[in-house]
């Protein structure tokens, strides 16, 4: 696989703000560096950067059609995909093979995530299958410690995905130069989540997981426990988590769908606090007791499909192991009579404007708008067989800015029913439907790029 060039971006906005943002509400603050220094910021801030082109290596940004269904808890890892996780290892022969990081808050600190893998007390309820990736990450060692057990620099508590990919090293960036890790497994949104704001969280998490990319690094990216804390903040974490799966479809890396999993658990697998997963106790506690009674905790769930996603990662890399032959597919280009096909709900798709689409469509007078779209508009096609409430968000990456309208006819701006520049929730008869992604023009010209677009049920 070839890698596609991208223009290096790192952009620092201050504080998240509300879902339902003012309309092109001013010029996002160019960082200037790939260093993603973001200053002393909060976690309510953010940091931004899509596909950088580091030191010469030209990095795909992974545009595909491959699609990540949400039917399963690991994601595809097919011959398209293992190609590219080897390319992304190819980038720095030098990692150690044997170690990944934990990247996250709370959850991923605990020493009942993964510590238990180091000690005496493993009972993997007879997947010998994963005795070998098991055994084989046992024998890293960083400081004296196995990447099982190993204190992360890039792991802390109350941290949202901002916090890992803030200053200058940022904590991130400390815990690759100390670890050197081939892997990482990457889980934010917990503390995201209550900000309420999937645009700033997608930019910081697709900085994350394309800076771990272009260093070499495997990322392994996990969707977010259910928020059983707070109804009004769990109905936010599946956008939250089809963020999270987006990014990881887009980039082509490892997504497991820990939240699928914790749904058929007690209790969701968290603890008294409905936001903390808790961990099986039997006289002592025993994270990776694997069998059923060890599944009906929240950690121990976890530890299971994570050791699973890291052999399947560690097969792809080391030994070029597909064990998915084929996967879904996004059909469409977007174009004018071949709009990207919506033909399930959730459904996420990342593209690009400046090579995606065609501009077209200005204006969207329709919806009373004044808004300059002079840019590239990508078209898709949503089938709706019920009446259905439907949320369409977009996350913009990088220098762009993305607006999303509703279209009863894909060729006429006059056709909006509803538009904005991050979301909107519309309850829509059983029939036909259509989007407009297009790109908005400022004083300083068309902003095309990059940008997440996401649809779901609520």
């Amino acid at each position: 696989m070839r890698f596609r060039a991208a223009v290096a971006c790192a952009l620092v906005a201050a504080g998240c703000g509300s879902p339902l943002e003012s309309e092109d509400a001013g010029p996002r603050v160019d960082a200037g560096s790939f260093g993603f220094d973001a200053g002393e910021g909060s976690d309510a801030g953010e940091v931004d950067g899509a596909g950088v082109d580091a030191g010469g290596v030209v990095v795909d940004a992974g545009f595909s059609v491959l699609r990540y269904p949400s039917g399963r808890t690991q994601s595809p890892l097919t011959d398209e995909v293992t190609a590219h996780l080897r390319s992304i290892a190819a980038l720095s022969p030098g990692k150690d093979e044997a170690l990944f990081s934990k990247v996250g808050d709370s959850n991923t600190v605990n020493a009942n995530y993964l510590g238990c893998y180091a000690g005496t007390q493993v009972d993997l309820g007879g997947r010998t299958a994963l005795e070998p990736a098991w055994q084989h990450f046992l024998s890293g060692m960083v400081g004296g410690t196995t990447p099982y057990n190993r204190t992360s620099l890039s792991a802390t508590i109350g941290w949202s995905a901002f916090s890992a990919i803030a200053g200058n090293p940022s904590p991130l960036q400390q815990e690759l130069d100390a670890a050197h890790p081939r892997y990482a497994t990457v889980m934010f949104g917990t503390n995201d989540v209550g900000f309420m704001n999937t645009d700033s969280f997608g930019r910081n998490l697709f900085t994350l997981i394309d800076t771990l990319s272009l260093q070499g690094v495997v990322p392994i990216v996990s969707s977010i426990p259910p928020r059983d804390d707070d109804a009004a903040i769990d109905a936010w974490v599946p956008r939250y988590n089809l963020v999270a799966r987006g990014i990881a479809q887009a980039r082509k890396v490892p997504f497991v769908d820990l939240h699928r999993e914790l749904l058929t658990v007690p209790a969701h697998g968290l603890g008294p606090d409905g936001v903390h997963l808790n961990v099986y106790v039997s006289g002592s506690v025993k994270g990776c007791n694997l069998t059923a009674a060890g599944l009906g905790s929240g950690h121990n769930t976890r530890n299971l499909v994570t050791l699973q996603a890291l052999s399947r990662a560690w097969g792809a890399v080391w030994a070029g192991t597909t064990p998915d032959t084929t996967a879904p597919r996004i059909s469409g280009t977007g174009l004018p009579g071949d709009e990207v096909v919506i033909d399930s709900l959730p459904f996420v798709d990342v593209r690009d404007t400046r090579r995606d689409g065609v501009a077209r469509l200005d204006s969207y007078p329709g919806c009373a708008s004044t808004a300059n779209e002079s840019g590239r508009e990508v078209l898709y096609r949503l089938e709706l067989t019920q009446p259905t409430n439907v949320r369409v968000f977009v996350v913009s990456l990088g220098t762009s800015d993305l607006d999303v309208h509703l279209l009863s006819d894909p060729g006429s701006g006059a056709s909006c029913v509803v538009r904005h520049d991050k979301t909107f929730v519309r309850q829509l008869a059983a029939g036909t439907h259509y989007l407009s992604l297009d790109t908005f023009q400022s004083s300083a010209g068309v902003l095309a790029g990059e940008y997440l677009v996401g649809v779901l049920a609520e």
